[in-house]
């Protein structure tokens, strides 16, 4: 049994994987369908958002004020430091050697170190107008990242520094939920309501539909997009099934 909260590509055929209900961090082979290793957490630290900070170094929010940072190497997972941090994390994303977090009550978003310092903050008295409930946050290959703001159907570009880049807003952003990025404009968008895949290009500000729920997308929570071969890899809410699309007219 397995409640997968977020998913990370590692390499092609090989995905990171929160597993909420056995409260670990699991390395899987797609091909072979099997579990290469797992790092166990414990039983009050359940993990939620990966972010891959490198090739050989992920972090995941565990509990409610923590980061665990897992080393890989080849096939084997181990443990790295244990970041303290100073709210609820809903999203994590990094950008260069930092790691951008957004709390959610109340909203905010900081940069902080891989020793866990603030490096920066977004400012207070501007946070209200920019964002509800940021929950969500992917990195661009550049390094630039989205939030995804569930109350205000609302996805942001911010750099490293959280200036605000771009801002798109639609009414088909219906409860978007996990979002991944295909390049530096392109991101996949989860709509938990509509039961459907959006593809979000913000140079035109379009979105449309990749997959929907006659491709077998119920309730999408977390996905992640492999680059190299042009497939998403989509977790539906408390399914231990991840389903694997390829979109090779992206």
């Amino acid at each position: 049994m397995c409640y997968i909260e977020d998913l990370a590509v590692v390499s092609p055929n090989r995905l990171l994987v929160s597993n909420k209900s056995m409260c670990c961090v699991q390395l899987l082979d797609c091909l072979q369908r099997k579990v290469l290793s797992k790092v166990q957490l414990h039983v009050h630290c359940l993990p939620r958002r990966i972010c891959l900070i490198d090739k050989n170094t992920a972090a995941v929010n565990v509990g409610d004020k923590k980061i665990q940072l897992i080393k890989m190497k080849g096939k084997k997972l181990t443990k790295g430091r244990e970041l303290e941090v100073g709210g609820s994390i809903f999203g994590l994303a990094s950008s260069g050697k930092s790691l951008v977090v957004s709390y959610a009550s109340p909203p905010w978003l900081e940069v902080i170190s891989m020793n866990g310092k603030v490096l920066r903050q977004f400012d207070k008295s501007e946070i209200s107008d920019h964002f509800m409930f940021p929950f969500f946050m992917c990195t661009t290959p550049s390094g630039s990242v989205f939030v995804s703001d569930f109350g205000s159907r609302i996805i942001k570009k911010i750099d490293e520094q959280l200036n605000i880049l771009k801002t798109f807003s639609s009414a088909a952003l219906q409860m978007p939920w996990d979002i991944t990025a295909v390049t530096d404009d392109q991101i996949l968008v989860s709509t938990f309501k509509n039961h459907n895949i959006m593809l979000l290009q913000t140079p035109i500000k379009t979105m449309s539909t990749l997959l929907e729920k006659d491709d077998g997308i119920v309730a999408p929570y977390a996905l992640t997009y492999c680059p190299d071969q042009k497939k998403v890899y989509v977790a539906q809410n408390r399914s231990d099934t991840i389903k694997v699309y390829q979109l090779a007219y992206i």
